[in-house]
């Protein structure tokens, strides 16, 4: 399949005021990097709600124009770009199918043709589907290698020359807890997910002496609208008992880690796996 893709942007609204940086620096009142990210582009994929929409208005803070891309099976792209920019984030969406490859090729190509070379690349399109191996059909494990690792190469192959020619960049592929410990009902899901760090630590040895670092950030459950419908009571005795920190992770939290990584202050971090979990999986 190779969908033609479908570009929303918002109206250019912005907050007023200068951003600045938020958080404790002993340094500066205000992030210098945030003038120099003003020239930069990130592509977050998989950015309309839950965790990506926190990635994508945490890089805009930074600096960045942020661009991101969303699920043919979306119907409410419009609706949530319209609803960021009455807040003041100001981003545009294409419509991408980011298991296919010839939907990231002509999608990102459109991006860069209307917006810009991409200067940082979040990984975060995913899906799952809980079965266990003895119900799960073919159709359901090849799907999701699809959506969640072979999205990897789909996405990256359409950016990654550009960066070595310019010679700065920024790769971050989103995997998940359940890589590292293992989950009930998911040895599709662990195992598409296993194999993202795989192709960060691989990557990332290619293209380090071009000032470019790939790492994988792995959450662990977060305060998102799929997690708050499960039940509280077994969200309580089955959940949280077993993260130490006692409670589910915010989006803000793994989107703040994402966005160092998307900065020059991380130019020595490459390869790694960082798991932000509460402290329930150590490893």
């Amino acid at each position: 399949m190779n969908l033609q893709p479908t570009m929303h942007r918002a109206v250019k609204q912005r907050r007023t005021g200068s951003k600045t940086n938020k958080t404790n620096n002993s340094f500066q009142k205000t992030d210098p990097s945030v003038n120099t990210n003003r020239n930069r582009i990130a592509l977050v994929s998989g950015g309309i709600g839950g965790l990506g929409e926190a990635i994508c208005r945490k890089l805009d803070v930074a600096g960045y124009q942020v661009v991101t891309t969303y699920s043919p099976k979306n119907d409410n792209a419009q609706l949530w770009l319209e609803s960021q920019a009455a807040d003041g984030f100001a981003f545009s969406a294409y419509m991408i199918d980011v298991s296919d490859f010839g939907s990231c090729e002509a999608g990102v190509a459109n991006i860069q043709n209307e917006i810009g070379r991409i200067d940082v690349l979040v990984n975060n399109a995913g899906i799952t589907r809980d079965a266990t191996l003895g119900k799960m059909t073919r159709e359901n494990w090849q799907r999701m290698r699809q959506t969640d690792l072979d999205s990897m190469f789909n996405m990256t192959k359409q950016v990654i020359n550009g960066m070595m020619e310019q010679e700065w960049g920024r790769i971050v592929n989103v995997s998940c807890i359940d890589s590292q410990k293992g989950a009930f009902e998911k040895s599709h899901f662990g195992s598409a997910n296993a194999g993202i760090h795989g192709f960060t630590k691989a990557l990332a040895l290619e293209v380090a002496r071009k000032n470019i670092t790939v790492n994988t950030v792995s959450p662990g459950y977060l305060s998102t609208s799929r997690m708050l419908r499960i039940p509280p009571k077994i969200l309580r005795d089955k959940i949280l008992r077993e993260i130490p920190v006692g409670r589910l992770g915010e989006p803000a939290e793994v989107a703040s880690l994402i966005a160092y990584l998307a900065s020059d202050d991380a130019a020595f971090v490459s390869g790694t796996d960082i798991a932000i979990n509460g402290g329930q999986h150590m490893h």
